[in-house]
């Protein structure tokens, strides 16, 4: 299961139907507390949505997963098992509003909710498949209006494709696999005329609560934040620079660039790992470690300084959860010349353990007290160095991906920076990343992802860092589309 642009996904033609989501009245339902409050990512994501619209330059994003269905689908099957992973998950059947000054997310009654088919037409290529959903996607993802999701499928003879893509608003990336894990699963029982056995799911919004409960009443004087002003030193600086030039200009927003690539082979990526456990860390400690590297060479300094993700479900309690469950933290090491990769990898791993002993402080909390001015903004400032990694072996339902062959597909309609996520599944290690659509940011794009692949194959093959980074490397192509299913029929 791999992240790329849905525009890479050759995904074969048919007939496409969806299912409409509505409700017979809102709130009520038995378990479900009326005035239930956003989390902090949440009421962020919302009040930029508020502002955008109002100044009539709207921000728009949205997360989509896709998989297959082999044999003729039982259409009334499907729709029985996306009803029912709706009404499993509180976050997404909440609408969301803004009351005296809090953003409120009212749940709707699970069993008020109803399921329409509404048939939208014949697909002939790919591409106008492809391009019919992205535009569906775009049209029809408004973080201020309810339903915050579309939900579908590609019909064939001999196989289907079932789709669903999200506001940002109600999951996070990890979201992804246990969607298809809990449709599938659902979907597979009930064609088998049975029900499927899913493990607990508790709701994002009693996590919020949690978080709110927690952190809603600190100051910037807190002794809990003191992780982050020791990040943000004497500058003040709350958010980490990229350091490549992307040549954007302050306070404006650009359209961008969506592309993928992979970095290692499934062969590649085991002694990459094997080189890592070897250096005393964990794979993504050392694709870290080459960012860095590239970073450095790019004319970056020689002490790393980044944003990183991390999930917040813990090992159970809500690893079967949909939502938000993401806090960003700062990371610092350091990657200075003359260092080797087992020394990179030991700076690593102890500032993967400085971030780790802070992960309690949401990262909207500590940006609204530490830095005001730009919490305001909606945005961030400049374009801010952030690096994202999951393992998608370790997903619930990895085990059934060949079968299943998921795929996830982010977008966003502008940014004033560059985002990338790696992640690592049984094909390989792959790359994703959104930029700028700008001359300077293609260069510096194009030649940071091919340094950083030519240093991760040289980590495989030699153990380390032997040979300079060059950056100035052609770029290697990138956008061709891919055939999952074909993919997976072939392997």
């Amino acid at each position: 299961m791999r992240q790329f642009p849905l525009e890479m996904h050759r995904m074969a033609p048919g007939r496409v139907v969806e299912w409409r989501l509505g409700h017979a009245a809102q709130g009520g339902g038995e378990g479900d507390p009326a005035g239930r409050k956003a989390s902090f990512n949440q009421d962020k994501h919302f009040t930029v949505a508020e502002v955008s619209r109002g100044a009539d330059d709207p921000v728009a994003s949205w997360i989509a997963v896709t998989f297959e269905v082999d044999g003729p689908l039982d259409e009334p099957a499907l729709a029985q098992a996306l009803l029912s992973f709706v009404r499993r998950h509180e976050v997404l059947r909440c609408a969301f509003s803004r009351l005296a000054g809090e953003v409120a997310c009212e749940p709707f009654d699970p069993a008020g909710l109803t399921l329409r088919p509404e048939p939208v037409g014949e697909f002939a290529t790919s591409e106008e498949l492809v391009a019919f959903l992205s535009d569906r996607f775009k049209r029809s993802i408004d973080t201020l209006s309810w339903p915050l999701f579309v939900m579908g499928a590609v019909v064939r003879e001999e196989s289907s494709t079932v789709y669903l893509a999200f506001d940002h608003i109600v999951c996070d990336g990890m979201s992804m696999p246990i969607v298809v894990h809990e449709v599938e699963t659902a979907y597979e029982a009930l064609c088998d005329g049975g029900a499927a056995e899913l493990p607990p799911a508790p709701s994002y919004l009693d996590f919020a609560e949690e978080q709110r409960r927690d952190y809603l009443a600190i100051d910037a004087d807190d002794p809990r934040l003191g992780h982050w002003k020791s990040f943000m030193g004497p500058a003040g600086e709350f958010f980490p620079r990229l350091p490549l030039d992307l040549g954007v200009e302050p306070g404006r927003m650009y359209p961008i660039v969506n592309e993928a690539s992979t970095l290692l082979d499934a062969a590649e990526a085991e002694v990459f790992e094997k080189t890592c456990r070897e250096a005393g860390g964990r794979a993504f400690m050392g694709m870290l470690a080459s960012v860095a590297v590239c970073l450095r060479e790019a004319g970056g300094p020689g002490v790393y300084r980044g944003l990183m993700p991390v999930s917040e479900r813990g090992r159970d309690t809500w690893a079967h959860s949909v939502g938000w469950f993401v806090n960003t933290l700062p990371i610092e090491f350091d990657a200075s010349p003359g260092r080797d990769f087992a020394q990179v990898m030991a700076s690593v791993r102890a500032g993967f353990g400085e971030m780790m002993a802070h992960l309690d402080v949401p990262f909207v909390r500590a940006w609204e007290l530490l830095a005001p001015v730009e919490f305001a903004s909606g945005s961030w400032p400049y374009p801010v160095n952030f690096f994202s990694y999951i393992d998608m072996r370790k997903c619930p339902g990895a085990e059934r991906h060949d079968d299943w062959r998921p795929t996830t597909h982010v977008w966003s309609a502008r940014a004033n920076g560059a985002c990338s996520w790696f992640q690592r599944d049984a094909d390989g290690m792959h790359m994703n990343s959104i930029h700028v659509d700008t001359p300077a940011a293609r260069r510096s794009m194009g030649g940071f992802q091919e340094a950083l692949r030519l240093t991760v194959r040289e980590v495989a093959r030699t153990g380390g860092f032997r040979r300079p980074v060059a950056l100035t490397a052609p770029r290697r192509p990138v956008g061709s589309p891919l055939d999952v299913a074909g993919a997976a029929r072939r392997g």
